[in-house]
């Protein structure tokens, strides 16, 4: 699995959490363990890449990543599967079945939840509505407001998901769409600040709600040099995200990035690339006293070959 741990030694944060690269030990007895599997960017890419020579070529494919999905939760208690967007375009699968493959295999998947890309618009606010019934998890998206659309009321910026007593809150926030989707493609679709959006709900989720783990799941992208807002200064400007699982750029990150904001509070960053080529993992252990974070542990997972249960 190229299980690495990514976190050496850190400063305790300013909720007084050191997060502390350390095994697993006989500790866990009095732990909770949680694991966050996540993709981003998987375009329609229901086959593995064709093994033609090409740079990840023979990897990917949505049956392989499903027996990998399954070998885990019958490993881990505490599973969350996650994506963070552009589940469509890019193959013909998309072409002739306009998304319905998609939604049905990632349903057969058991996806806890997922947020919205610019290419999630590709058919339009009609042809979203249209395949939605296919998806048995929930979108999850904060800083668009359909309310002037015919998706209003169709999703909400948040959902909680609670295991063995932990709570972990997880929203959603997506790209401006004007300049990368028609005006006819998203409509009314009126854009909210992400940063402001994402303050928002950090207070609702940590301090309302008492989550024990704040995700977001972003397609803003990376990194950006322009001046965009992009999932680093995300990090930087907004105090309280816990994980921020991203996707657009289409970046492979061989580990998360450790983003430190300003009051001292730590935030992980994570994205693996695009076409379901790989599987992030996240594997965080709370204490069952204090239910506070007290390890984090990431793995890449390549999709690389048949996987075989046992």
């Amino acid at each position: 699995m190229r299980r690495r741990d990514f976190l050496k030694t850190t400063a305790a944060g300013a909720a007084g959490i050191s997060l502390l690269g350390v095994p697993f030990s006989a500790e866990a007895a009095q732990s909770i363990n949680l694991t966050i599997l996540h993709t981003n960017d998987q375009h329609s890419r229901i086959d593995p890449l064709p093994d033609d020579g090409r740079k990840y070529g023979g990897m990917g494919g949505m049956a392989r990543r499903a027996t990998l999905i399954e070998q885990i939760r019958k490993q881990e208690s505490n599973v969350l599967l996650l994506d963070c967007g552009d589940i469509w375009q890019g193959t013909p699968y998309f072409n002739f079945f306009n998304g319905e493959l998609e939604y049905k295999l990632m349903s057969e998947m058991k996806y806890d939840a997922a947020t919205l890309g610019n290419h999630d618009f590709d058919n339009g606010l009609k042809g979203l509505v249209r395949q939605l019934p296919n998806a048995s998890f929930p979108f999850l998206s904060a800083n668009y407001d359909f309310s002037k659309t015919i998706l209003k009321s169709h999703f909400e910026p948040y959902k909680i998901f609670e295991k063995q007593g932990l709570r972990i809150g997880v929203f959603g926030l997506g790209i401006e769409l004007a300049g990368l989707v028609s005006k006819n493609n998203y409509g009314e679709t009126v854009y909210l600040d992400p940063v402001a959006t994402a303050r928002e709900m950090v207070q609702e989720l940590r301090h309302n709600q008492k989550c024990n783990l704040v995700v977001c799941l972003s397609h803003l992208g990376y990194k950006y040099e322009d001046g965009k807002i992009d999932d680093v200064t995300l990090a930087c400007e907004v105090e309280g995200i816990d994980l921020i699982l991203g996707g657009h750029t289409h970046t492979f990150l061989d580990q998360p990035e450790v983003i430190r904001h300003a009051t001292g509070y730590q935030t992980l960053i994570n994205q693996v690339g695009w076409s379901g080529i790989f599987l992030g993992r996240l594997d965080f252990s709370f204490s069952k006293k204090t239910m506070q974070k007290t390890d984090v542990r990431t793995a890449v997972l390549p999709v690389d070959r048949p996987v075989t249960t046992s």
